[in-house]
């Protein structure tokens, strides 16, 4: 159980203010809410069964202290994933699609989206080092959750949701998680180990807020 409550909020976490959450918002402005939660849970549960049998036949690979360790790695990465935000492209918040099925439109567009997204990778992370399935259940509940209370908010507020302190919030947790998992694996590793973690972080970093560096720069110029 303590897998899957861990799986469980860790993903209520990461789908705040991620790409499929803004999906979800879009879609629950055409259709059902019931129905749009229920084509996120299936296609979220034939996801995640990938990501969290990713996960954990990696996790019987590698030793045990480099598993938290570079778990702890991508936790802080999601955490900056998280900071930063998603937004939507043309196509993605385009207009209602009348004559599909609707839930069969939500199922093959969240399942499409959730592929190499954050969320899944998370799931992957989290069963390293947990049992596949409370990692399983766990992750596609959270996200469950998390859209459904995002699409409940949003039209009771007229989407006007306060994302920058919910991403904040969230990637705060992140970093945390992060931290302690690499100290707990990584303590007794050399500093050249540290050294290339704390590089990959780095470089996560300046990838993820580019473009707010950009603007920096030109607003100094």
């Amino acid at each position: 159980m303590d897998a899957f409550w861990l799986s469980l909020v860790m993903i209520f976490l990461a789908e705040l203010g991620d790409k499929t959450q803004l999906v979800a918002l879009t879609l629950a402005t055409c259709y059902n809410t019931r129905v749009v939660l229920w084509g996120i849970f299936w296609a979220t549960l034939a996801v995640h069964v990938f990501s969290a049998g990713i996960g954990w036949f990696v996790g019987g690979l590698l030793p045990g202290d480099w598993i938290a360790f570079i778990a702890g790695i991508s936790f802080i990465i999601f955490g900056f994933w998280t900071l930063r935000g998603d937004s939507l492209d043309d196509d993605e918040a385009g207009e209602c699609k009348t004559g599909v099925n609707p839930f069969w439109l939500v199922f093959s567009t969240f399942f499409m989206a959730e592929l190499g997204d954050k969320t899944m990778l998370s799931t992957i992370s989290l069963a390293t080092t947990n049992p596949f399935l409370p990692v399983w259940l766990g992750s596609t509940l959270g996200m469950v959750v998390s859209d459904g209370l995002a699409v409940i908010v949003g039209r009771m507020m007229g989407k006007n949701l306060p994302e920058k302190a919910i991403s904040i919030g969230a990637s705060v947790v992140f970093f945390l998680f992060g931290g302690w998992w690499m100290y707990q694996g990584g303590s007794g590793f050399s500093m050249p180990v540290w050294s290339a973690a704390f590089l990959t972080l780095a470089v996560a970093a300046l990838f993820f807020f580019r473009d707010l560096i950009w603007k920096q720069r030109g607003n100094e110029a």
